[in-house]
């Protein structure tokens, strides 16, 4: 019989992980205030990973921590010991404190000015010597023990640092090279460094994700298409990424052991997913992976840039439209004139996708992206998570019963 709660979920999600909290600032040598539960990443009866807000009285004064903690239904592994491990009953846990995320050595450095100013001096990427107090900070994205992005603004200079796992660090520079010297507009790489940081030269243009809402078209479907068609046919012998829908059932068991009362509709969604696909083969097309309005950059109704190039590989060109058709119709937060025009542009768009791939198979492929997206709103605790989730999972079924 399996131990209850052996991958963390309940643990790491509840009032139960405050004694662990506590333990961990301790043995840092602060005492805990308060906290709140910030992120969770979870693989169903193998793992759970969360971070915390921690408010923290240390020694030299009060301040808001992030606190990163890894459960396992088995024992901790190697990179689990580059955090400190704490004891929790049977349990071992590795607790962290951010940015000493035990999967990304680089994101210290990157965290602080006065490092990454060393680190821009010391491969010259300003052509003159910086100050701690000329570089601007942001974090765009952290993934706790998977990856992060950094935007950093030195004058009109303005830079993104790939916080990567080093395991696939050489791997996902390579596929970076790969595009640039290809002629697609991916993004310069100006540094490489030991500690698994790709620095990368800001593209031209806007996102898609803000352009979709302008009143004037970004791009059009042709040229969504034609920058697919664009990939080096080496891509196509880059290792196989499986596309969304090879995990749509693990996806579903995420979102259903988050919300219970979706289980029956995402029962059914795997089930008609997986029997309209039954037979169609992998494909050999290049191929982006993840393709969607945040990983592409327009101008003047073109496409002058694509993004995060990690998962390039063989597959198939419905998987690609397939992500970007999912990504759309999953659009929080809109107001009604947003909306409508969001609508307008699937309404252009989709028809010429139907064109190109069949579109029994482009629904359903979309549909299983949408179920990976509907764990987003719980990862992120979004205030709202159950409606938000719930509203995803239906945009699924809808597309679904368009063609069953």
């Amino acid at each position: 019989m399996s131990q209850p709660d052996a991958d963390g979920s309940i643990l790491l999600t509840t009032d139960a992980v405050a004694d662990l909290l506590v333990a961990a600032v301790q043995h840092a040598g602060g005492r805990l205030l308060g906290w709140q539960l910030d992120h969770v990443d979870s693989a169903p009866h193998h793992s759970t990973t969360a971070t915390y807000y921690a408010e923290v009285d240390w020694p030299h004064g009060r301040r808001t921590e992030l606190l990163g903690v890894s459960a396992r239904a088995g024992a901790p592994t190697k990179t689990d010991s580059f955090a400190e491990i704490f004891a929790d009953g049977d349990r071992e846990v590795a607790v962290w404190i951010y940015p000493r995320d035990p999967d990304l050595p680089g994101l210290a450095r990157v965290a602080y000015p006065e490092h990454l100013a060393d680190l821009i001096n010391a491969r010259n990427l300003a052509g003159r010597l910086v100050t701690p107090g000329e570089v601007d900070l942001s974090m765009i994205g952290y993934r706790p023990r998977r990856r992060a992005v950094v935007r950093a603004r030195v004058g009109a200079m303005t830079l993104y640092i790939k916080v990567l796992r080093p395991k696939v660090f050489g791997d996902i520079a390579l596929k970076h090279r790969l595009l640039a010297e290809s002629g697609l507009p991916a993004p310069e790489v100006l540094a490489e460094t030991e500690d698994a940081l790709l620095v990368l030269r800001k593209l031209p243009g806007r996102s898609l994700a803000r352009a979709i809402f302008q009143p004037d078209l970004p791009c059009t479907a042709e040229q969504l298409i034609n920058i697919l068609d664009a990939m080096p046919p080496a891509v196509a012998d880059l290792e196989r990424r499986p596309p969304w829908t090879d995990a749509v059932e693990h996806y579903a068991d995420i979102v259903a052991q988050a919300l219970p009362s979706e289980s029956s509709r995402l029962d059914w969604l795997v089930r008609e997913i997986r029997s309209g696909l039954r037979g169609i083969p992998l494909g050999t097309e290049p191929t982006h992976g993840d393709f969607h309005e945040g990983q592409l950059h327009v101008h003047d109704g073109r496409i002058v840039g694509i993004l995060d190039v990690d998962t390039i590989g063989p597959g198939r060109r419905a998987d690609d439209l397939a992500c970007l058709i999912a990504h759309l119709s999953t659009v929080q937060g809109m107001n009604a004139e947003q909306a409508g025009r969001l609508r307008s542009l699937l309404a252009a768009w989709v028809p010429v996708f139907d064109e190109r791939v069949d579109p029994v198979e482009l629904r359903l492929r979309a549909a299983a992206v949408i179920v990976s997206l509907a764990t987003g709103p719980y990862r992120s605790q979004e205030p709202n998570w159950q409606a938000q989730t719930a509203q995803v999972v239906g945009a699924a079924i809808a597309l679904v019963r368009q063609v069953t």
